[in-house]
């Protein structure tokens, strides 16, 4: 997996070996923030973009704006908005879906803070370079 120069990749991209899949670093990411930083977690949100649902469903579903395909995984809208995309530790397991990098990108040139994740703690490393950030800045 190969990772722009214009995002911020927060883990060790060398590590190579045995890692959780993406949504057990989704799910321990979000119950941290739960625990940690309870305002933003009342914010934040996980676009469910993927799935099986019927052609009727996805058609309302886009019409209704809730299909953005490569949004990221977690999302808190805020003054500066933190756009995080959650891969695996050993990111070679991992690989960019259609539309992610275009997402990021977007979320980027808007001015967001947008970032990759290599596993849960990276995430949880990254949000609090953000928190910094935001404070300092604010």
């Amino acid at each position: 997996m190969r990772f722009p120069s214009w995002i911020d990749v927060y883990g060790r991209q060398d590590y190579r070996g045995e890692c959780p899949q993406e949504l057990a670093e989704q799910i321990t990411f979000f119950q941290w923030l739960r625990v940690q930083h309870p305002g933003l977690h009342r914010i934040a949100v996980h676009p469910r973009n993927e799935g099986k649902r019927s052609y009727q469903q996805a058609r309302m579903q886009r019409l209704e704006g809730a299909l953005n395909p490569g949004a990221a995984d977690v999302i808190i809208p805020a003054g500066r908005s933190f756009v995080c995309e959650i891969k695996r530790r050993d990111h070679t397991k991992s690989r960019w879906q259609k539309g992610q990098l275009e997402y990021l990108e977007a979320a980027h040139n808007a001015g967001a803070f947008v970032c990759v994740a290599l596993g849960s703690s990276a995430a949880m490393e990254a949000l609090e370079c953000y928190i910094t950030q935001t404070t300092q800045s604010g």
